[in-house]
C-alpha cells in the first residue's frame, strides 16, 4: 500500500470531521496559559524589583515609562494566560502576549543567541544560524562545576531532581511561544474547545 493510499483516507477523516478543528489551538492554549500565568504571577509577586529592572539602564532595560511598561507586561501574561486557559478573547489577547514576547526575546535574550541551554555542539549556536562565543565554552564550564560539586558538595543529591546544564537564556523560548501566539491570532480558541466558540455561535451567528 502506498503512502498516498494511507493518507487520502487520513485527509478525508480530519477534513471532514469537525471533532478535531478545535483540538490543535486547545493544545496550543493549554500549553501556554501555564507558561505565562506564571510569568504574570512571578511579576507581580515582584513588581517593584520588575519596575527596577525594566528603567534601570545599568543593570536592567533602561526602557522608558518603567512602571507602565511593567503594569503593562504583567497584565498581559496574567490576564491574557488566563483568557488563554478557557478560550475566551482569544485572537484579542494574543496580540498583547506575542508583543511582550518580541520585547524579550529581542531586548533581553538577543545577546544571547537562540538556545535556551548552552549546547556548543548545536547548529543553533556555533554560527550557521546565531553566534554566541560563550556557548563554545559551555562544556568546560559545565565540566569545571561538576568536578568542583563532586569534590566539595552532595552531587548526587544536587542532580537528583536533573542533570546540571549551562543556561544560555537565548531568545529560542521566546520566540517559540510568538510562534505559537501567532497561530492562535489566526485560528482563533478552537472550534467546540473554547469559549470564543460558543460566544460567536451565540451572539454574532445570529446577526
Amino acid at each position: 500500500m502506498s503512502l498516498l493510499n494511507l493518507y487520502t483516507p487520513l485527509h478525508k477523516l480530519l477534513d471532514k470531521s469537525l471533532a478535531f478543528e478545535g483540538l490543535a489551538p486547545l493544545l496550543l492554549r493549554l500549553y501556554l496559559a501555564p507558561v505565562m500565568i506564571q510569568g504574570g504571577w512571578t511579576k507581580y509577586q515582584g513588581f517593584d524589583g520588575i519596575v527596577d529592572w525594566f528603567g534601570n539602564a545599568d543593570y536592567g532595560l533602561g526602557l522608558p515609562f518603567p512602571f507602565v511598561l511593567a503594569f503593562l507586561a504583567t497584565a498581559a501574561e496574567l490576564v491574557g494566560g488566563l483568557f488563554l486557559l478557557i478560550g475566551l478573547a482569544t485572537r484579542w489577547v494574543s496580540i498583547p502576549l506575542m508583543v511582550t514576547m518580541l520585547v524579550a526575546a529581542f531586548s533581553v535574550h538577543w545577546p544571547n543567541g537562540w538556545a535556551a541551554i548552552a549546547d556548543a555542539s548545536s547548529w543553533m549556536s556555533d554560527g550557521t544560524i546565531m553566534l554566541n562565543e560563550a556557548v563554545l565554552n559551555a562544556p568546560d564550564k559545565l565540566s569545571a562545576a561538576k568536578e568542583i560539586l563532586q569534590e566539595h558538595g552532595n552531587y548526587e543529591w544536587l542532580t537528583s531532581s536533573g542533570k546540571l546544564v549551562v543556561l544560555n537564556n537565548g531568545i529560542e523560548f521566546a520566540i517559540t511561544y510568538f510562534v505559537m501566539l501567532f497561530s492562535l491570532f489566526f485560528s482563533g480558541g478552537g472550534k467546540f474547545t473554547s469559549v470564543d466558540y460558543f460566544l460567536a455561535k451565540k451572539f454574532i451567528e445570529k446577526e
